[in-house]
């Protein structure tokens, strides 16, 4: 009697007629957008992982920009990084210093074997985030400049026809609701992007020296040097008390005093769009940022925020190829088109916006493309092309101080401005320093 071997598990497989699974290489992709922001994310990797089967994208959600720059630079360190890790845009400088610690994405996608076309991302987006020969650092994803949004029931109940455009306009609209009963005009979040970085750009001032830091670690700050903006916070200030202008708070905190109606302009992320649609019960609509007359005929162009997303070193090169996979992905027409009408962020490509275009999305939400219109304006001089500030987290944090002890009446707008650079200015010799 001839005694048989045992099977193995793969004959064993193979006598079943069924075939092993092979194990998906993950690529671990590290945010910061919550809620339906955040739900968004999911429904991208899990668009991209449906659509092949090879790579499966997991999405983390590790806390505000802050907390996600701070985990992924703490897991580095540990030999625990991330694939992908999202960064807002004042931390690109902080980035491009960590040396060893980013790959390139341009090096990503050429690389990878995919198609790639580094010209399809839309110059005002691109350009913040690409090295002086034009190669990109990260790849462009969440990025909005700020709009002025407006409550269309309450400038009409206030006798008000036509969207302030300059602040001289502004504060007459302020008048006429005052009049009408309404103890708030405006207000807005973000305040050293919106009212100090945007505002610069948009009158073609500098926000540094140094071509806003773009050229060198020998930046030094501006913000303090503009007579207009300096008059404008004081004029600002000086309004709280007549129901013009109310603080809300740092970031999108002040969000609430618009959409419950009692503010009736708000500048602040055209991404706030999703929110306000969902929480808002009268017309809103987005115009663009007013102009200081005095100073200027016509805007330059807004500069962007939100963030864009950083590979780090330390991976397989068949990582690499799922990231470049990825990006890719996320980059098509489609994908984009419905991030940038579902969220309000701008989108990437020139592709995705022409067809949100004939898709007829502008046409049914008027305004939804202020943003783009915005930041297409003009092609970006030295001032306007946005900014490269070493430790420029915490230089905001210094701003929003300094302006914050303007708005309590503890100090004067030059004041403000003047020791908000200072102390800044210390804060980049640091950095230059440390990364010399």
């Amino acid at each position: 009697m001839i005694q048989k071997k045992p099977l193995t598990a793969l004959a064993a497989l193979l006598a079943c007629g069924a075939m092993p699974a092979f194990a998906q290489t993950e690529i671990q992709f590290w945010h910061a957008l919550g809620g339906a922001l955040g739900e968004k994310v999911e429904e991208i990797a899990t668009g991209f992982n449906d659509s092949q089967e090879t790579y499966v994208v997991v999405p983390t959600y590790k806390g505000d920009y802050t907390e996600n720059m701070t985990a992924a630079i703490a897991a580095f360190r540990a030999g625990q990084q991330p694939h992908i890790v999202q960064v807002f845009e004042v931390g690109t400088a902080t980035m491009m210093a960590a040396e060893g610690a980013v790959k390139p994405v341009h090096e990503v996608m050429e690389t990878a074997d995919i198609d790639w076309n580094a010209d399809a991302y839309l110059p005002a987006v691109k350009s913040y985030y690409s090295t002086p020969e034009g190669d990109l650092l990260s790849l462009p994803f969440n990025s909005s400049t700020p709009v002025m949004w407006y409550n269309q029931d309450l400038l009409s109940e206030a006798g008000i026809d036509t969207v302030p455009q300059t602040w001289d306009a502004m504060f007459e609209a302020a008048d006429k609701l005052k009049d009408a009963g309404h103890d708030c005009a405006f207000s807005f979040g973000w305040q050293s992007w919106v009212m100090i970085e945007n505002y610069l750009a948009w009158h073609d001032q500098p926000i540094g020296t140094m071509q806003n830091g773009f050229a060198g670690l020998g930046t030094e700050l501006a913000i303090d040097q503009s007579e207009d903006l300096t008059a404008l916070l004081q004029r600002i200030a000086d309004s709280q008390a007549e129901g013009t202008f109310q603080y809300g708070g740092r970031r999108g905190d002040s969000l609430p005093l618009f959409a419950s109606g009692e503010c009736a302009m708000w500048m602040n992320s055209s991404a706030y769009y999703a929110g306000i649609k969902e929480q808002a019960d009268f017309e809103f609509g987005q115009a663009m940022l007013p102009l200081n007359s005095d100073v200027a005929e016509q805007p330059q162009n807004s500069i962007i925020g939100g963030a864009t997303l950083w590979v780090l070193e330390g991976h397989d090169a068949e990582e690499y190829q799922g990231v470049a996979e990825f990006f890719n992905y996320m980059s098509r027409s489609e994908v984009q088109a419905d991030w940038h009408q579902s969220t309000g962020y701008v989108p990437i490509t020139t592709a995705a916006y022409e067809l949100s275009q004939e898709q007829g999305f502008y046409e049914q939400e008027p305004g939804t493309d202020t943003a783009i219109k915005q930041l297409s304006l003009n092609e970006p001089t030295e001032n306007s092309k946005g900014l490269r500030f070493g430790n420029f987290v915490q230089i905001r944090d210094i701003i929003n101080e300094e302006l914050e002890d303007l708005w309590a009446g503890n100090q004067s707008a030059a004041e403000a401005l003047a020791e908000a650079a200072a102390r800044g200015n210390t804060l980049l010799r640091n950095f230059e320093d440390a990364n010399g």
